[in-house]
């Protein structure tokens, strides 16, 4: 799986322009807030200020059993999690959303395991195209 910037974004460093919902509506400001992909993890985290308050993890599905894309082509979102003292603020949200930007600018396309990320599509629908048919 590439991550690899292509120039279009900082390495490992993902925007806010995709989130149905900003950081500033989340009840932060957008320089505390940043979504940083993190491979050696398999996963997207949230940071507000200097500490670690999300995750979403996810995996390149041609190392899950039972699913047949080739490396690279699709990537499972397995799971999204908020630390409970920051829960309530929209911030799973800003998250999934910037999440799913970053897999559009990479060419990724999503299967969404995570009900979260389910829900989160369901309302913010231009993401629909970049996911996969169960």
């Amino acid at each position: 799986m590439d991550h690899i910037s292509d120039g279009s974004e900082p390495s490992g460093s993902i925007t806010a322009t995709d989130a149905g919902i900003t950081a500033t509506d989340a009840g932060v400001t957008a320089p505390d807030a940043r979504v940083l992909d993190n491979p050696a993890h398999e996963r997207f985290d949230l940071w507000l200020g200097d500490e670690l308050v999300g995750i979403l993890g996810y995996r390149d599905e041609d190392d899950i059993p039972g699913f047949a894309a080739e490396p690279g082509e699709v990537v499972a979102f397995m799971h999204t999690v908020i630390v409970e003292d920051f829960g309530g603020r929209g911030l799973a949200a800003v998250l999934v959303g910037e999440a799913l930007g970053s897999a559009r600018r990479r060419g990724w396309k999503v299967r969404p395991i995570c009900t979260y990320v389910r829900r989160y599509v369901a309302l913010n629908p231009e993401h629909l195209d970049i996911l996969v048919a169960d």
